[in-house]
């Protein structure tokens, strides 16, 4: 069983493994440089809300999100997130639970809109969720995102209404 808690700083070193792997496999985050604790600890407090997926038998982190206004002003009710799960529980549907909580964050939160800026059309399995859940694709930037082997590939920009 699994459920979500907000961040602190006691799990930062199970967020950050987490977050790294995600950005060293170089397919899905645009960041290049992995976080230390001191950096990782900072972003993840930084955020609107970082969620924890924890295992309720085990304690241990599986899976993380961040969630902050995709932009500011006339707008900041439109929010921008983040998802991450641990290489060895991946698809066991954590990142779905991961997306619902946040949406829902988002919506508790006051924003209006979900956005998400740069999901790579190579992310099959990110495109096949929110499509299920319900999220509209905005169209197809050619060569948006930078793969870690050097190839560029396009990005699909996602909305839903909260």
């Amino acid at each position: 069983m699994l459920k979500i808690e907000k961040y602190i700083d006691e799990y930062v070193k199970a967020a950050i493994d987490i977050w790294n792997d995600v950005v060293e496999d170089g397919l899905a985050f645009p960041q290049m440089e992995a976080l230390d604790e001191k950096g990782g600890d900072e972003f993840f407090k930084s955020q609107s809300f970082t969620g924890l997926a924890l295992d309720s038998d085990t304690g241990e982190t599986v899976g993380l999100y961040i969630l902050h206004p995709n932009n500011l002003g006339r707008c900041g009710h439109i929010a921008n997130a983040s998802y991450a799960v641990r290489k060895d529980k991946r698809g066991q549907q954590i990142g779905e639970l991961l997306v619902k909580d946040c949406l829902a964050k988002a919506k508790e939160l006051g924003f209006k809109i979900m956005q998400f800026n740069a999901v790579v059309a190579t992310n099959t399995y990110a495109l096949r969720l929110y499509k299920k859940l319900g999220f509209t694709q905005l169209g197809r930037i050619p060569k948006g995102f930078l793969l870690k082997n050097g190839h560029y590939e396009d990005i699909i920009p996602h909305y839903i209404e909260l």
